[in-house]
């Protein structure tokens, strides 16, 4: 272990560490790949491991399309050594604002932390995409489809893992319990 002194700041240069650096909200994406950019300019990619923007991919219940949700919008993780020069390259990013912790002494993620986030995004690439569940346990919807198609419910039960939101209708005065699709449902406006 040794230690590097730039400008008042001291660096312990060790093995490779984590840490959370602020982006400008929405340019995730944009910051990693000019800071990959910035990287490799100043050949210091042996100073850098991954980087990642924490994110799953879900479908849109309205849209049914596929949209990529960040678990930590304006964060990205970055694994690396950190001494003056790397520093100096993230802080000095376009659309990064700077290091999550003291501005003279970046914090480092903990490790577990970290794990935990790993797991997340590998078993969101194992499994199929999951619906976006914007709902809530008593609250009124619109069934869309299905063979009570544009009647009125209420949501008793929500299965964020299947998808699937159990809906009592109101039929002749009697509650009638309906399983569906997060995808079969509206809010009322």
């Amino acid at each position: 272990m040794s230690t590097v002194r730039a400008r008042g700041r001291e660096f312990l240069t060790m093995t490779m560490r984590w840490y959370a650096v602020q982006t400008l909200s929405g340019s995730e994406e944009k910051a990693v790949a000019a800071l990959r950019q910035r990287v490799e300019l100043h050949s210091l990619g042996p100073r850098f491991g991954r980087i990642l923007v924490p994110s799953e991919t879900v479908i849109d219940p309205k849209t049914k399309r596929k949209q990529t949700r960040r678990f930590f919008p304006g964060y990205v993780l970055v694994e690396m050594t950190l001494d003056n020069a790397t520093f100096h390259l993230v802080k000095n990013t376009p659309r990064i604002t700077g290091f999550v912790g003291d501005a003279r002494n970046p914090s480092p993620v903990p490790n577990a932390e970290v794990d935990k986030i790993t797991k997340m995004i590998a078993g969101d690439e194992d499994e199929a995409p999951r619906p976006v569940v914007d709902f809530e346990v008593g609250e009124e919807v619109r069934l869309t489809e299905g063979r009570y198609a544009s009647m009125r419910g209420t949501i008793d039960e929500i299965n964020e893992a299947r998808g699937k939101v159990r809906v009592i209708i109101n039929m002749f005065g009697r509650p009638v319990p309906t399983e569906l699709s997060l995808h079969q449902i509206e809010k009322l406006q």
